[in-house]
């Protein structure tokens, strides 16, 4: 009824609803679909969102996403990002665009350091008592409001005389209130009788008016420690999003990002440190920094074909073979091999509130392998996912990111190389940009790319034009220089009307 899985406390998981996506796309199960909607409208009309801010907090208390714990964490956001513009491509709906624009204005605003990364978190907690900056008592709203912007406040965001927010503890009021919508807008609207133009309009207006109140209030602990590991998430949220919505600020700022992770967070053997914070770089990656930044790495050169990116991405990946395989058993241990500090190396493969180390890793080598035709990325990462397969196929609710590295094992994927002549290609690029199409990888024909592929070292520019050669399983159709016919050729699942 609620969307999401499981009853109280309730975590966005937005891997899940990512595999949602793909099985929705792959198999055309309507089912599939309904519940990634139902979860991502659920959560951003719910009070696990912060209507006034934007962005999300760590959890729901309760099944019904009112009632959060108030941290804000990187991580959620870059995943959540890339799970609602995934969910926009697939349905067109206005509100999770909008959804993954306000998220970016919150991480441009108030996690994004001087440097160009990302701060880690904000804590939930203000002079003491968890969510005070969140939550508004009746008096505090009719202070900032008018009489009539208060009353159809009150009637939009649940508020309540006596408080709507329950201490997480104690489930007792606390008279203060939490805003949440509970409803769409066009139910909203209807409720109200009024437009839903209208009705966002007056959100938007109220909201500033909140907003510049709130700032005055004293705020959280911001946790300003610039971690590899959700650094690397928060690259590939901005490099993918910015690549399907065409926003090109987006990338920029992924770029820049991951320009500060690759020159701050190496020591100077070239090998990933895991934090930095006032100026220093400290203590050796962890499996998680490898997987997660690879992972950005790819997508922002799939965002920007800036092959210097995609070069980054193959030289950690042999580095993360060489320190984490187990070169006995398979699969990827916690720690590198040369980490002495605990003695025992542990594996773990369970997705939690993000994806599992290995899972990414597996994704991550498929995706390389195919992508520069490199055959042993491409069984490491086959490996990998057998290793676990008896975890993956009796859990699989707890595996949904291994579920969508297997999806390109058992079905495929398709890899696109353009040849340019000059900039045409930038169009046709950009219209396939947004379609959802998870299992394309574009590349460019330039000196990085001949120099990690073979295969692309072969294609050539035919009739003097820009051309698209399309390649699947290591096999290449003939040569393409009509976007018509190449459109023809990777139909997918376009934006419903």
């Amino acid at each position: 009824h609620f969307g999401g899985f499981g009853n109280a406390p309730k975590f966005p998981v937005p891997h899940n609803l990512m595999f949602l996506g793909r099985y929705y796309f792959r198999y055309n199960r309507e089912q599939a679909l309904s519940m990634l909607e139902k979860t991502l409208t659920s959560m951003r009309m719910g009070g696990i969102y912060d209507h006034v801010g934007f962005g999300f907090h760590r959890y729901s208390t309760d099944k019904e996403w009112i009632l959060p714990h108030f941290e804000k964490m990187l991580y959620d956001q870059a995943l959540l990002l890339i799970a609602y513009t995934e969910g926009y491509q697939l349905t067109a709906k206005e509100l999770f665009k909008q959804t993954a624009e306000e998220i970016v204005e919150f991480l441009k605003r108030d996690m994004l350091s001087p440097e160009g990364a990302f701060y880690s978190a904000w804590d939930a907690d203000s002079e003491g008592e968890e969510g005070k900056f969140y939550t508004w008592t009746v008096e505090e709203l009719k202070e900032i409001l008018t009489e009539e912007e208060f009353e159809l406040t009150k009637k939009i965001f649940n508020i309540k005389g006596d408080g709507n927010f329950l201490e997480e503890a104690t489930r007792r009021k606390t008279g203060r209130n939490i805003l949440y919508i509970g409803k769409t807008y066009e139910e909203l609207a209807k409720d109200l009788g009024i437009s839903i133009s209208e009705l966002k309009s007056f959100i938007e207006k109220v909201r500033l008016k909140l907003f510049n109140a709130r700032e005055k209030r004293v705020k959280p602990l911001r946790d300003e420690k610039v971690l590899t590991d959700w650094n690397g998430l928060v690259i590939c949220g901005l490099a993918y999003s910015g690549r399907v919505l065409g926003k090109k600020e987006w990338i920029s700022i992924a770029q820049k990002c991951a320009d500060f992770i690759l020159n701050k967070l190496k020591d100077k053997n070239g090998i990933l440190l895991h934090r930095y914070m006032e100026g220093e770089a400290k203590h050796y990656g962890f499996l998680e920094d490898y997987a997660y930044l690879i992972w950005g790495l790819i997508e922002l050169y799939k965002a920007n074909l800036n092959g210097v990116y995609l070069q980054k991405a193959i030289e950690l990946q042999e580095q993360q073979l060489e320190f984490f395989w187990d070169k006995e058993n398979g699969g990827f241990f916690q720690t590198p091999s040369f980490f002495t500090e605990v003695p025992i190396r542990k594996k773990e493969v369970h997705d939690g509130a993000i994806p599992s180390g290995n899972a990414v890793s597996a994704y991550n080598l498929i995706r390389l392998g195919r992508m520069i035709g490199n055959g042993e990325f491409e069984q490491y990462g086959y490996k990998t996912l057998q290793v676990f397969s008896w975890e993956i196929s009796n859990f699989p609710s707890a595996h949904t990111f291994s579920l969508i590295a297997l999806d390109l094992v058992l079905n495929g994927s398709k890899e696109l190389v353009i040849v340019p002549v000059g900039e045409n290609w930038l169009e046709p690029k950009e219209y396939l940009d947004r379609l959802y199409i998870p299992d394309l990888m574009i590349l460019k024909k330039d000196s990085v790319t001949e120099r990690f592929s073979k295969f692309i070292n072969q294609m050539k520019v035919e009739n003097n034009k820009d051309t698209y050669y399309l390649c699947s399983n290591y096999v290449c159709e003939e040569p393409i220089t009509d976007i018509n016919v190449l459109n023809e050729k990777l139909k997918g699942k376009k934006r419903k009307n």
